[in-house]
């Protein structure tokens, strides 16, 4: 079992370069929130900005197109019936960007289930696997899909909680008794990168396990998963390792529900709060990296 030390994590977050531009900071495109949940749409694209993606694209179902834009006005919002359109962007040096797709899904939709296959099959940039989606996975094509963007080095994040992961679990007929041992056998089963959420939180790439352990029951609410999907999205999008993406930003995520905490009570914090504290973690990191 390996950790972060906290030199490790305060290293990693990406700082803006002087010459930075929006596209140089990272294009997060997020496939999401259907007609019954909207506010997952915004609170993960919201989360993707707030940890420093510079553009910020989101599809969302037709019918709520306009309220995912209200949300935040500097996001662009897009109606999933415009997703045939999109030309997929590699992921460069110059130009990094990353894909998540789930929160929010309705995971019955079939508009939802050929967005999912068509973007596995044809994205080469990172692509992260939320909430409804996750259901999608136990398909046997979208499991091949999984199989085929590991043999060409294309990373696949995924981010169950125990729920999910016992769907994703029994395909394989996998253990559940050990969180720990239970990320390593679903990253090695579906060709993947596990975020496995919790109050401890295992992050594996199939050959070693990583431990987050500053979870909180401050997390325990609605909408918190849709916001970490966000930040850890949006940390892919800039370009980050997918291990060290994960890692971070589960860290800044459970730091966020700390500091929300210390202002509003463990028992008032929300979603909402939780992205809202995210540039205050930022910013700690950041005064102690530039003092270092």
């Amino acid at each position: 079992m390996r950790t972060y030390d906290e030199q490790t994590l305060m290293e990693l977050l990406p700082l803006p370069q002087v010459d930075a531009n929006k596209y140089s900071r990272g294009r997060f495109v997020l496939i999401a929130g259907c007609h019954l949940y909207p506010g997952a749409a915004v609170l993960a694209a919201v989360a993707s900005q707030r940890i420093g993606a510079g553009y910020t694209e989101v599809y969302a179902d037709d019918t709520v197109v306009s309220e995912v834009r209200s949300g935040h006005p500097s996001l662009v919002v897009r109606p999933w019936s415009a997703w045939d359109s999109v030309q997929f962007q590699p992921c460069t040096d110059q130009r990094p960007c990353a894909y998540t797709i789930g929160c929010g899904f309705d995971a019955q939709d079939p508009s939802a289930s050929a967005m999912m296959r068509r973007l596995l099959h044809h994205c080469t940039a990172p692509v992260l696997v939320d909430g409804g989606a996750l259901r999608m996975l136990s398909a046997k094509k979208v499991r091949g899909l999984c199989e085929r963007r590991f043999k060409h080095g294309w990373p696949t994040v995924i981010t169950p909680h125990m729920g999910e992961a016992q769907g994703l679990a029994d395909i394989f007929h996998l253990p559940m008794d050990d969180p720990s041992d239970l990320s390593l056998r679903l990253s090695r089963a579906y060709g993947v990168v596990t975020v496995l959420k919790g109050p401890d939180s295992y992050i594996s790439d199939g050959d070693e396990v990583y431990a987050m352990r500053e979870g909180t029951s401050v997390l325990a609410k609605a909408g918190t998963g849709d916001a970490l999907a966000g930040v850890i999205g949006g940390l892919l999008a800039q370009g980050l390792d997918p291990v060290d993406a994960c890692v971070l930003g589960t860290t800044i995520h459970a730091r966020a529900g700390v500091a929300a905490a210390a202002d509003l009570s463990s028992v008032s914090v929300c979603a909402e709060d939780v992205v809202r504290y995210l540039p205050s973690v930022c910013a700690s990191i950041e005064r102690e990296r530039r003092s270092a």
